[in-house]
C-alpha cells in the first residue's frame, strides 16, 4: 500500500475512491469455491484448497501497471503483493519482519549491514539472488525515474554495496542507520529479476501467485505458484477487479459477484456488521486522523497556542462525528499500538478553561484562524466543522476553507497555518524521518529543531533496542508537549467479505504484511 505523504497510498487508493465505475466494468469471471477433494469440510476451520477468490478494489484506470516499483494505489499494492516479494515487510505493530531476507546483521557502527537471502525462486524457476536485489534497488534509486521507494532507499550507498555471494549482500550506509530493516520493508521496494524492465505482459516475481491476464482498469487474474517459498496458496486463483465507487464494491459483494470488497465506509460497516449476510472486518489503527499546525508562523509559532488547541479538542466527539465511531481516540502522537509508541503519557482530554488561559498568556484571547480542509478524505469536512464548534467554546473563531481534492496534499504542505491531516500506517521512525526533521520533504507542520534532529541521529546510531526506544520516547514526549500535530483519532480500515471467505487477518493495519494477503485466505 500513497500520496498524503505516505498517508497510505494515493487518493483514490487510501482515501475516497473517485471516478465512475459500474458493475459492468468489473469484468468478473470464474466462480467461488470448488471442492477438489484435497480440502476439508467448510465447518472445521481448517484451510480448504481450491477455488477462485474475486476481490474488488478502487483502481487507477487504463494507466494501471504491474510494475511493482511504480504503484501508488492500494490496488497496485495488492497486485504487487500477489506477484512479488520484498526483503522485509511490516508486522502488525509496524516492526520489520524478514521476508526474502532470512537474516540481517549490522556492524558495530551501524553503517554496514550483512543480508542473507532465504532460498526462494522466481516463477520461472530461477533462484532469487543478491544480484537481483541489487538490480532492483538500483532501478528504484534511478533519479530519472519516479519510483515510489526511491526516497526510502536514500540512506543506502548502492554504488558501494555489493554481493558477497549468491545469497549474501553487504549494504553500505551513508550514515549510521539502526532501522535499515524498515527501509527493506518500504512500500514499493519489491525484488524483481536482474535486468527486468517489462512487467505488464509476463511479469516474473517470487510471490505466491503467477499472472494469467491483466486488463488495466478492469481486472487482473493470478494462478497459484506451487513452489512459493512460504508454501503454495490455498486458492487456485485470485482475481483483483476494479470498482472505483464504494457502492459498486458493496453491491458486487452483496450480489455474490465478488467475495472480498476493499475500503468500505463506516456507514456501510455499521449497516452490515453482525447482520449475517457478509462479514465486516475492521483493521484497527490503520489511519491516523488529526490537524497539522504550522509551527513556523503565527499564531502557531507560539507553543502556548498549540497547547491550547490540544486542549480544545474533544477527541471522542471527533471520532463519533467524523469517523461515525469507527476508530479510537488519539493522544497527539502518531502510531498508537506501533513499535516504540510512547503509551505511558497521560491521555489528553478537553480542558476549555486551561485552553483559554493559555491563549490569554499568548495574547490570543480572540484568535481567528483559517482551517483548510477538503472532501479529499472521508471525514475531513465533518472534522473541520466539529472542531470549529469546539474552538468557539474557547473563544477561537475558525474559518473553514474548502480546498481542491486534486491539489489538497500539495497545497497544505507549505500554505496556510492549520489543516486537516491523515496518514496511513508506517513505522514511527519513518513518520519522524519523513515529516519531523528539519530537512524532511513532507514536513507539513514545519517542525524544525536541530536538537530534535540530533535526537533522531542518536536513535539511528544506537544499537541497543531498549536504549533506542528510550530516545524515541524522549522525542515523543517533546512532540506531546509542544509539537504541531493534533492527533485526535485513529480510524478503522473496513473490509467486507463473503461468509465463505476464511483466513483474512484481522490484526493487520493497512500497509502491513498481512493486509491484502491472499495466499493465506481460503474459500470454505
Amino acid at each position: 500500500m500513497l500520496d498524503e505523504r505516505f498517508p497510505g497510498l494515493r487518493r483514490r487508493g487510501f482515501l475516497a475512491a473517485t471516478g465512475a465505475a459500474s458493475l459492468g466494468a468489473l469484468a468478473l469471471t470464474g466462480c467461488g469455491s470448488s471442492d477438489d477433494g484435497s480440502g476439508t469440510g467448510a465447518g472445521d476451520g481448517r484451510p480448504k484448497q481450491g477455488g477462485r477468490l474475486r476481490a474488488a478494489f478502487a483502481g487507477g484506470g487504463a494507466g494501471e501497471t504491474l510494475d511493482p516499483h511504480l504503484g501508488n494505489l492500494f490496488a497496485d499494492a495488492a497486485r504487487a503483493k500477489a506477484l512479488f516479494d520484498k526483503l522485509a515487510d511490516y508486522g502488525a505493530d509496524l516492526s520489520a519482519q524478514p521476508r526474502l531476507a532470512e537474516t540481517w546483521e549490522p556492524n558495530k557502527t551501524l553503517d554496514r549491514w550483512q543480508i542473507t537471502l532465504r532460498k526462494a525462486t522466481f516463477h520461472d524457476g530461477k533462484p532469487v539472488t543478491a544480484h537481483d536485489v541489487l538490480y532492483s534497488y538500483r532501478r528504484i534509486a534511478d533519479p530519472e525515474q519516479a519510483f515510489r521507494a526511491r526516497a526510502s532507499l536514500e540512506p543506502i550507498d548502492l554504488d558501494a554495496s555489493r554481493a558477497t555471494s549468491e545469497t549474501g549482500i553487504e549494504f553500505v550506509l551513508k550514515r549510521p542507520t539502526a532501522e535499515l530493516p524498515n527501509i527493506l520493508a518500504a512500500f514499493g521496494a519489491y525484488i524483481v529479476p536482474d535486468g527486468a524492465t517489462e512487467f505488464d505482459e509476463k511479469p516474473i516475481g517470487s510471490g505466491p501467485f503467477r499472472l494469467v491476464s491483466f486488463a488495466p482498469g478492469r481486472s487482473a487474474v493470478f494462478r497459484r505458484h506451487d513452489d512459493y517459498w512460504e508454501g503454495a496458496p490455498h486458492l487456485d486463483e485470485l482475481e483483483i477487479v476494479v470498482a472505483n465507487e464504494e457502492s459498486a464494491r458493496v453491491n458486487a459483494l452483496l450480489g455474490g459477484q465478488v467475495e472480498y470488497a476493499h475500503e468500505l465506509n463506516p456507514t456501510t460497516g455499521r449497516a452490515h456488521e453482525g447482520k449475517g449476510q457478509i462479514e465486516i472486518v475492521r483493521l484497527r489503527g490503520s489511519a491516523m486522523q488529526g490537524f497539522a499546525m504550522k509551527t513556523d508562523r503565527a499564531p502557531f509559532d507560539d507553543k502556548r497556542v498549540r497547547q491550547a488547541f490540544f486542549l480544545i479538542a474533544d477527541r471522542q466527539e471527533l471520532v463519533d462525528g467524523a469517523l461515525s465511531g469507527a476508530g479510537e481516540i488519539g493522544n497527539d502522537l502518531f502510531g498508537k499500538g506501533y513499535e516504540y509508541y510512547a503509551d505511558g503519557l497521560p491521555q489528553r482530554e478537553q480542558d476549555l478553561d486551561k485552553a483559554r488561559a493559555l491563549l490569554k498568556q499568548a495574547g490570543a484571547e480572540k484568535l481567528k484562524v483559517g482551517l483548510d480542509t477538503s472532501a479529499v478524505a472521508a471525514g475531513f469536512t465533518e472534522a473541520a466543522g466539529i472542531f470549529r464548534d469546539q474552538a468557539a467554546k474557547a473563544g477561537v473563531t475558525i474559518d473553514v476553507r474548502m480546498g481542491s481534492k486534486d491539489t489538497y496534499w500539495a497545497d497544505i504542505l507549505d500554505s496556510g497555518v492549520l489543516c486537516c491531516y491523515r496518514s496511513g500506517a508506517m513505522p514511527i521512525e519513518a513518520h519522524i524521518s519523513q515529516r519531523l526533521l528539519s530537512d524532511s520533504s513532507t514536513n507539513a507542520t514545519k517542525w524544525q529543531h536541530k536538537d530534535f534532529d540530533a535526537l533522531y541521529q542518536q536513535a539511528q546510531s544506537t544499537r541497543d533496542e531498549t536504549e533506542r526506544a528510550a530516545v524515541y520516547e524522549r522525542m515523543q514526549r517533546r512532540l506531546y508537549s509542544e509539537g504541531g500535530f493534533l492527533i485526535w483519532g485513529f480510524g478503522d480500515w473496513i473490509l467486507g467479505t463473503a461468509k465463505s471467505v476464511k483466513g483474512v487477518e484481522k490484526n493487520a493495519p493497512a500497509n502491513s504484511l498481512d493486509w491484502a494477503r491472499f495466499d493465506r485466505v481460503w474459500l470454505a
